[in-house]
């Protein structure tokens, strides 16, 4: 397989990278995590403006119809700035979960072209996290039971707000019932939607980790440049230099198995589920490092809430569980190699 990412994949990746840093300063994030909602309305709408609602949403229902390795490239910005945003959820996976209902589902064509115009918020509930995420600003809930699928408005349900390691997040237990009403997909058809909503999970946490590994990076360096011990910067020592280094390592290992994983589901290969979980273990454990070899830089005081890098440490910690844990991973990497069938070889790998 030879691939590299285009121009203009490129230059839209660029773009968002410019609007992160204005609108997602560390500082801004903290305002908008002590707001009731935990979320910005101003933010969505920039969002909307700069077309990353509507990326996955088919084009015959006012989308881009732009594909995994898109937003390969964009969860990596949401992660590097992370983003206190369920934009992920409702712009691609959801719409996903949408496109994949057949054509007739009267809530297909009702909700795509609103999901690309930016100006509803759905939640997904799968049952590999069984707490949703933003579920208290939803506009319609998407939900899992016993493999169909059921579709919930405001008012059909209940929360109870599940306290989580990071602020930035709102996680959610729903109490509800499951109505023929509710249901807008059997258990036959739900099984393949569930699953490919999963993968896209899956792919997503590992590209929002790869980003957060990067800037937990990206501040273990700035602080190592500005922190002087025996008159030089810490930086300026082997050791700390050591740590560091190990960071950038694991992250250009695990940016390759990232794209290649995105490339996978984008054009539907019969390895993507192991190359996702290889995906999200790769760059799952480029975050941990990331985590803990920054706060060694830092010492005690990057755990202290004036310290930018617990927004990113913490944001790491819970994004390696979601979306199946390691275990869950390794067990599906494990029965893909180890099976009598199994494609084994760079010729078959990468054809």
């Amino acid at each position: 397989m030879d691939f590299t990412f285009d121009s203009q994949q490129l230059a839209f990746r660029d773009a968002v990278r410019k609007l992160l840093l204005i609108e997602a300063a560390p500082e801004i994030l903290r305002e908008i995590w002590e707001t009731e909602t935990g979320r910005s309305k101003e933010l969505r709408h920039k969002f909307a403006e700069q077309g990353l609602t509507a990326l996955s949403v088919p084009e015959e229902h006012g989308g881009l119809g732009l594909g995994d390795l898109d937003w390969a490239l964009v969860a990596h910005e949401l992660g590097y700035y992370a983003i206190p945003d369920s934009l992920s959820a409702t712009a691609y996976l959801a719409a996903d979960l949408l496109t994949q209902l057949p054509d007739t589902a009267p809530l297909k064509k009702e909700w795509l072209p609103r999901i690309a115009e930016g100006e509803i918020r759905v939640s997904v509930g799968h049952p590999a996290n069984p707490l949703v995420s933003d579920a208290q600003v939803a506009d319609l809930l998407l939900l899992w039971r016993d493999d169909e699928i059921h579709a919930l408005l405001p008012g059909q349900f209940e929360l109870n707000l599940n306290p989580s390691v990071d602020l930035s997040r709102r996680l959610y237990s729903v109490r509800w019932t499951p109505t023929p009403k509710s249901r807008i997909c059997d258990a036959e058809t739900g099984r393949r939607v569930w699953a490919h909503v999963f993968d896209r999970g899956a792919l997503c946490a590992a590209g929002q980790l790869v980003g957060l590994a990067q800037r937990m990076l990206d501040l273990g360096v700035d602080y190592a440049a500005q922190r002087k011990q025996f008159g030089k910067p810490i930086g300026a020592f082997q050791a700390v230099k050591h740590h560091l280094a190990d960071v950038a390592v694991k992250i250009e290992f695990a940016k390759p198995v990232l794209y290649r994983a995105a490339y996978a589901l984008q054009y539907g290969e019969p390895m993507a589920p192991m190359l996702v979980s290889h995906a999200k273990l790769a760059c799952g454990d480029a975050a941990w490092v990331a985590a803990r070899k920054s706060i060694q830089v830092h010492g005690a005081i990057g755990y202290t809430w004036e310290a930018d890098l617990q927004m990113f440490m913490k944001r790491a910690w819970a994004l390696d569980a979601a979306w199946g844990d390691r275990g869950h991973h390794k067990a599906r990497v494990v029965e893909s190699i180890l099976r009598d069938d199994a494609p084994i070889g760079p010729g078959e790998t990468f054809a």
